[in-house]
């Protein structure tokens, strides 16, 4: 395999895109909100901005090399620019070809966003540059279990543009948080009924995160998302960009997982439910406070954004003081624990409004969707960031055809519009210790990316859909293994490419 050669020869290397200067927050705007967490915005910049500029640069870069290509050491400068200014190698059968055939932009733009995805997960899971450290997690873990909680699972819209949802809006840990994508925040149900079933499992026979004797509830959250600035266009795809369809769907599938656990367990009072309705132009969320039954109304909740300007000026005691009683005030039946929870996302949610102001002016430039990939299967917990990945999570296509489509669509606006392929990673990661687990995850890699390529035929005979074929070894923490890709021509039986 062409692709997964060259990528083994090129493990060694380090990621050399060099670090963009990172913007300080505005001098002249007033200062921060109280309970806001500076220096871990300065953090989260830095990282933000290091890998955007990697991908941001695929183009110009490209464009630089296009200009060379009837030069006579046409290679070996194409080479060394890549090297120097994308810290990637490009395809050499690609350049090589170019003055046959002409050079064959499509694949290089595919094979520079593969390589920039592979060099930034190895980077991820390396270094953990966005991890909390073990004490945080393990506090944040307690803080899950006194508000009588032992799990926390959130099913965002699979939208580019809530996929900091976890780490970036609400300020939460990662890994301790569960996080499940999909369009229009319509989770599947039997797969969240399986988790449940799985941590009740790990309750009784390990005691893992807590025992089964003590009174805390699986929290099911769900976040759908929305544009104040143009709620018509940039809201859900998934519901029209309907707000009110988009949140109503929302506590439907929560009240149906609900009702599923009672009628097949009968213990329903195991299940907390939360919503939540994310701001796409500047990240401020709402939240749907529950009463003690999880029951909610789309109509009322609180906003964080008029929280920040409501409390700017008071004192840290003063302004958690405040956010407690609007809580209440939402919904005076709220449980403790509920409350607190509430308390923590909105303080969180705070640090991101201010982030969003000091750096991207109070509001995104890319009010739409400016995705670099599409993610399918199941894995990608090293994204993070904004308009990154459109997510799919998915076994097999047809499944989640639906979810696809709404991605290809998407990326048909942005890329093959402009005579772009959509780049599409296929991913599934596996528990190495389970026997058998990593051959499986290969076998669904597989039959995945034949499927993709079968949906979209039409795309690929042109040269506009690529995919790559990536599985990881979630138990172990280590970086993801390259199976290979579409750039070493059609998947085969046996994935091995032409």
């Amino acid at each position: 395999m062409m692709y997964q050669a060259r990528r083994n020869r090129q493990r060694s290397l380090t990621w050399t895109m060099p670090a963009p200067a990172v913007s300080t927050p505005l001098a002249h705007r007033a200062r921060a909100h109280p309970l806001v967490d500076e220096a871990e915005n300065l953090h989260l910049r830095e990282y933000e901005s290091r890998v955007k500029a990697s991908f941001g640069r695929i183009v110009p870069v490209l464009r630089k090399i296009s200009s060379l290509q009837h030069e006579e050491d046409f290679v070996a400068r194409s080479q060394e620019i890549a090297r120097q200014e994308l810290g990637i190698e490009l395809p050499a059968h690609v350049l090589e070809r170019a003055w046959i055939d002409g050079l064959d932009m499509r694949r290089l733009f595919a094979a520079s966003v593969f390589e920039i995805y592979h060099r930034f997960c190895d980077d991820f899971f390396r270094s953990d540059p966005l991890g909390m450290d073990r004490q945080r997690e393990g506090e944040f873990e307690q803080f899950l279990h006194e508000c009588g909680f032992h799990l926390m699972d959130i099913s965002p819209c699979a939208d580019g543009r809530l996929a900091h949802l976890v780490r970036y809006v609400l300020r939460l840990p990662y890994r301790v948080v569960r996080r499940k994508s999909y369009a229009g925040a319509l989770f599947d149900v039997e797969d969240s009924i399986q988790k449940w079933v799985e941590t009740e499992l790990l309750r009784y026979r390990e005691g893992r995160p807590n025992t089964a004797d003590m009174p805390t509830r699986y929290l099911k959250v769900v976040a759908y998302h929305f544009s104040e600035s143009d709620p018509h266009h940039e809201g859900c795809a998934a519901h029209g960009s309907n707000t009110v369809k988009a949140a109503t769907a929302g506590i439907e599938r929560l009240y149906a997982f609900q009702r599923a656990i009672e009628n097949s367990f009968c213990c329903g009072a195991s299940i907390s439910l939360l919503m939540i309705g994310v701001n796409t132009d500047n990240d401020a969320i709402r939240v749907h406070v529950p009463d003690p039954d999880g029951q909610m109304s789309v109509e009322r909740f609180i906003d964080v954004a008029q929280i920040y300007g409501a409390t700017s000026g008071l004192s840290p005691s003063e302004a958690r003081q405040n956010i407690t009683a609007l809580i209440r005030e939402q919904q005076p039946a709220v449980t403790e624990g509920m409350a607190r929870m509430i308390e923590r996302l909105v303080i969180g949610n705070l640090s991101q409004i201010d982030y969003v102001r000091s750096y991207h002016g109070g509001g995104y430039s890319d009010i739409g969707h400016a995705e670099q990939f599409i993610g399918v299967g199941i894995g990608f917990e090293e994204i993070q960031l904004r308009n990154m990945t459109y997510f799919a999570y998915l076994r097999t296509v047809e499944e989640a055809a639906t979810d696809v489509d709404v991605g290809v669509r998407i990326f048909q606006r942005l890329n093959t519009s402009r005579g772009l392929p959509i780049p599409i990673v296929v991913r599934f990661d596996y528990h190495g210790q389970v026997p058998g687990a990593r051959e499986r995850a290969i076998e669904h890699c597989e039959r995945v990316s034949r499927a993709l390529h079968e949906r979209y035929g039409e795309l690929e005979r042109r040269g506009l859909l690529h995919t790559l074929r990536v599985i990881r070894d979630c138990g172990s923490g280590d970086v993801i293994e390259i199976l290979g890709s579409s750039l070493d021509g059609p998947v085969t039986i046996d994935g091995s490419g032409a």
